[in-house]
């Protein structure tokens, strides 16, 4: 980022838009007060950019104005998208014919549940701006969604505040490098006081930005530890997806997915569906993919291969998360965050044998214990596929060899249901290896079709994922 804009004061955001008389739009604030205006008004000229300010608390009054939207919330991203196009198209209407013809306007809107009174209530927004690139030009959207991690309603309203600022202006000053409005919009702001979960680009401008690998993103930039993604390929807000939502997950590096990763998945929900009140309607199946190696070190993918590979298994019908996790603690931590039902974690033998590793602890002041501890404290099972060793048997995970002052440790866990075995539904998916699938993709369509399931075929061979190519 430039070194001389990347030191601008939220007031020196303000008022350089302030200045500008060709900006100028609307600012709506429901819930957590009117922080943003506040910016612009503290600033100075702030006539020069703000046509009206405005907030509606009471329902009755919001939906008098912005109607009521379907899913019947006020915090959430219908409501915010039709703030934000209903005081555009007012700004337009009442100011477009008398303002300079060079003008370009905008509506900011944010609905917020900031920390109520003596209740422990989660603490999100929705913010957008709706905005002209040129003169004239049609409106295109940029959306985000934040939680507050400050434990006070008026540092969450001021937050929120250096949030709004930093939007505007950079849909003003950095719209042709969604990255860059990315890493703009916790300027101002130390760690930690916010986390940005989802963002979307709409409109004309943004026809080009592949919304899926731009939220790629935000785990990037610090502005959260994982992304998740809809079987329909839309980013979800992760309160929203697993709300109330037993959660079964899978990790792999599904590049790209497999037989054997779909196999695992099924006979991992097989044994899931058989604990009490748990079943398929009130459980979200996620496979995860960490952009981490073993030690905690980024990749450095890309994010279209990464995109790739979540494409594949949304035409599966999976959901799909990204993260930034590398212990398994860490990321039942993150579900853990939006429901309090079971989590349930499928791995290979190999998976187990590493977190039965303690090199693999290193940094964690209680060692192997405390990653066990926060492993397992609650309604958390972890479902193991067999193996096939090398003189082709199947192994289970009552096989599996720890060090022998670990051996009571993982006895225990078997004992007391944590650990459990799964089963393999045919013992040919062994052979089955993703490394050896993508050597012979970029020699065109052959055998290793059969080891993918149906529609990942058509996928790479449209879309020439990982390397295809057509054999001439």
């Amino acid at each position: 980022m430039d070194k001389q804009v990347s030191e601008r004061t939220t007031s020196q955001k303000a008022l350089r838009l302030n200045l500008d008389e060709k900006k100028y739009g609307t600012i709506v604030e429901i819930g957590a007060g009117q922080e943003t205006a506040r910016q612009f008004f503290i600033a100075g000229a702030a006539a020069g950019t703000i046509a009206k300010t405005m907030s509606a608390y009471d329902m009755k009054f919001s939906d008098a104005i912005y109607g009521v939207q379907e899913d019947g919330r006020y915090v959430s991203r219908a409501r915010v998208t039709a703030m934000m196009e209903q005081e555009f198209d007012l700004v337009v209407d009442r100011v477009g014919s008398i303002r300079s013809k060079s003008s370009r306007y905008f509506a900011y809107a944010a609905t917020v549940a900031a920390k109520s009174f003596n209740r422990d209530n989660e603490c999100h927004a929705w913010c957008g701006v709706r905005i002209q690139m040129y003169p004239g030009a049609p409106p295109s959207n940029i959306t985000v969604h934040v939680r507050m991690r400050d434990d006070n309603a008026e540092a969450q309203q001021q937050a929120l505040g250096v949030v709004g600022v930093n939007l505007i202006y950079a849909a003003y000053y950095y719209f042709e490098d969604p990255k860059k409005v990315i890493d703009s919009l916790t300027d101002n702001m130390k760690k930690n006081r916010i986390e940005i979960d989802s963002i979307d680009f709409q409109g004309p401008y943004f026809e080009d930005v592949d919304n899926r690998a731009i939220n790629l993103h935000l785990i990037r930039s610090w502005k959260t530890r994982a992304i998740m993604f809809y079987p329909d390929g839309s980013v979800a807000v992760p309160a929203e997806m697993l709300y109330k939502k037993n959660v079964l997950t899978i990790r792999g590096s599904f590049r790209p997915v497999t037989k054997l990763n779909v196999d695992m998945i099924e006979q991992g929900q097989k044994s899931f569906y058989d604990i009490h009140s748990v079943s398929k309607e009130n459980t979200a199946v996620i496979a995860e993919i960490s952009l981490n190696d073993a030690q905690g070190n980024d990749n450095r993918v890309p994010e279209q291969d990464i995109v790739a590979r979540v494409q594949l298994l949304n035409a599966l019908g999976y959901s799909v998360m990204v993260s930034d996790y590398t212990r398994y603690f860490s990321l039942r931590a993150y579900f853990r965050q939006y429901t309090k039902l079971h989590i349930g974690i499928v791995v290979g033998m190999i998976n187990i044998k590493q977190i039965f590793d303690e090199s693999s602890y290193r940094g964690v002041e209680g060692g192997i214990l405390e990653g066990f501890g926060k492993l397992f404290p609650d309604n958390t099972n972890m479902f193991i596929y067999p193996e096939l060793d090398e003189h082709g048997n199947l192994n289970d995970f009552t096989s599996v060899k720890v060090q022998d002052h670990l051996r009571f440790l993982y006895r225990h866990l078997i004992e007391n249901g944590f650990l459990a075995g799964i089963e393999c539904s045919d013992s040919g998916l062994f052979s089955i290896y993703s490394r050896e699938v993508l050597k012979q993709l970029p020699n065109g369509r052959g055998e290793w079709e059969n080891s993918l399931p149906e529609g990942v075929v058509e996928q790479i061979v449209e879309n020439k994922f990982f390397g295809y190519r057509e054999r001439k």
